[in-house]
């Protein structure tokens, strides 16, 4: 059977999902690193040219396996700056959130690519995309909110947390759309398979 050029898009397409995801899992393991880098202004133009000569790689992948720990927890939450771990959990639960959405985008181009895109289980799939994209509109609130709090001026309205809520609020309403239209034609899809 031949595949049409929507099946053939769909399948670069599910290509380009499985490598972001990949490349999102693997950022995931650093972000708690990357984070106290960015807190303790430890991040300078070579810094990435050390990580990726290999010259620090070994202390940075210990330090990233100790940022996980729950000491460095305990240190981080003991001292009286907060901005390692609202920006850690912050980050985390945004590239959580993305890996689920892209893990829900690779099973609706599966579905394209067996020719049956109009079943109950894409407009689940849709539907999870949606709850994690308000999930990052709403952390991105929260976070505004802390830096309004945190820094007692309104530069937290002017980053790309601020742009976070309407974007992905709107990205996660989209989604909530394509759930409904989803489910409505696997709907009629069924009905037309039960009348034949």
């Amino acid at each position: 059977m031949e595949r049409t050029s929507v099946q053939k898009l769909a399948r670069v397409l599910r290509v380009m999902v499985i490598i972001t995801f990949v490349c999102n899992i693997i950022v995931l393991f650093f972000v708690p690193t990357l984070a106290g880098m960015l807190a303790e202004n430890r991040w300078d133009g070579q810094t990435m040219e050390r990580l990726l000569t290999g010259e620090s790689a070994g202390f940075w992948l210990k330090f990233s396996v100790f940022s996980w720990s729950p000491l460095a927890w305990m240190f981080a939450l003991a001292g009286e700056d907060f901005y390692w771990p609202v920006l850690t959990l912050f980050l985390l639960s945004c590239g959580t959130c993305t890996a689920v959405i892209l893990w829900q985008g690779k099973r609706v181009l599966d579905t394209i690519l067996k020719g049956d895109p109009f079943v109950l289980d894409n407009a689940k799939s849709l539907k999870r995309a949606a709850v994690c994209c308000f999930v990052i509109s709403g952390a991105a609130l929260v976070r505004v909110i802390w830096g309004l709090a945190y820094y007692q001026s309104i530069a937290p309205l002017l980053t790309y947390n601020a742009l976070f809520v309407p974007i992905f609020l709107m990205g996660g309403l989209l989604f909530m759309v394509m759930s409904a239209l989803f489910r409505q034609a696997a709907e009629l899809k069924a009905e037309n398979d039960l009348t034949i």
